[in-house]
This record gives structure tokens, sequence and C-alpha cells, in this order.
């Protein structure tokens, strides 16, 4: 188990929170105005995308293995673990940091998204509107499509997603081996889930044999 305090940094810098005011089409968590895209039905800048998804990825990672939430101490069970809840410590530091001493009011958040919205439904329409339609009649002379068989199969088609399955069960057997010796709970879970995807993946070839055995019959 790995002891967060003898990792962690013995001091800590003070939140510094910046006077500037939001604007319209600025970051709705610290007011930039560069790189701002949509994100999570709010505009945010870059910087703010980048420290989201660290702490969105380290909460994947400690569910997934059903470990303690993010936050609080560092204290891991192994190295991984304390990788992602430090990143995540870091990142919601960082935020805390750039955020807006006050924060701006929903409603005038969603008021300005509303032209942003309506100019790509805008340049959306007559793409739409330009598309023709297929035409509904037919030519009495003009011979029926012939009806599209759903009974045959690609013989080729089921080796190519054999191969690619083969190669997800290499993959998954390398990541078995790296964590053959590990311990901890991340590791136990981590090849729980391995051999899980690896059982699933060989049902799916023996039914794709199967299907290749039947084709060819």
């Amino acid at each position: 188990m790995i002891d967060a305090q003898t990792l962690e940094a013995p001091t800590e810098s003070a939140t510094i929170r910046t006077a500037r005011r939001w604007t319209p089409g600025a970051c709705v968590w610290c007011g930039d105005l560069e790189a701002v895209e949509e994100y999570r039905n709010e505009p945010r800048c870059a910087t703010c995308r980048k420290h989201e998804d660290i702490i969105e990825e380290a909460r994947k990672f400690v569910g997934m293995y059903g470990l303690r939430p993010i936050g609080g101490t560092l204290q891991s069970d192994d190295v991984e673990e304390y990788e992602h809840r430090l990143a995540a410590r870091d990142a919601r530091r960082a935020l805390n940091d750039i955020r807006l001493a006050e924060q701006p009011d929903p409603a005038l958040v969603r008021k300005a998204l509303r032209p942003r919205a309506a100019a790509v439904v805008a340049e959306n329409a007559p793409a739409r509107a330009s598309k023709p339609r297929p035409s509904s009649s037919r030519s009495s002379s003009e011979p029926a499509p012939a009806p599209v068989r759903t009974d045959a199969v690609d013989v080729d088609e089921i080796q190519a997603r054999a191969l690619a399955l083969l190669d997800q069960l290499s993959a998954i057997d390398a990541q078995l081996a790296l964590v053959a010796e590990q311990t901890g709970l991340a590791a136990r879970a981590r090849r729980s889930d391995l051999e899980k995807q690896k059982a699933t993946i060989m049902r799916t070839l023996g039914a794709l044999e199967k299907a290749r055995l039947s084709a060819l019959s």
C-alpha cells in the first residue's frame, strides 16, 4: 500500500482566484476566451476541459475497480491508482486556482449558447434541403430490383472478423502477463476484467467457426 503522506508535498499553495468577470462567449469556469467549446452543455476553454478530462479518467478508473472514490487522501493500493489520484488532485487544484470569483447566472449562459446552436442548425439546413428525394414513380417497363439474400454468409468477412478477434486476444494475453505478478485490489480486478474479455472473445470465435463451417458445407 502506498502511503500518500510520504509522497505528497508537505506544503500547499494557497488558492488565488481571478477577479475577472464572465462575458458571453467566454469559459464559464475561468472566463478565458481562447479555444472555448461546449463541454457538458457549458462553454469551457481548452485548459479547463483538459483538467476535467483528467478528473473524469481517474473517476472511471476507481469506479471500474470498485475502489474508494476520488478525493481526500491519496492513499492507494498500487502505483497506478496513486498516479490517478495524484493527477486528479492536481487537476482539481488547477481548476480551483483559475475559477472565477463569481460564477455566472446559468440562465445567462444558456442564453449565450442559443445563437451558437442556431448557427449550427442553419449550416446543416441547406444540405438537408438540397438532398434530392428518390422518385416514387417507376416505369412499367423497368424491372423490379432483385431481392436481397439475407441468408448468405460471407466467408471472407467471417475470416476478417476472426483475425481481428485474434489480434485482440493476443493483446489481452499480453496485458494478463503484465499484471500476473502484481498484487493489490486494482491488479486483481484488472485480471478479472481481462479474463472476462478473453472468455467473450473465445465464445465469439467459436460462433464464427461454426458459421464458417456451415457456409462451406
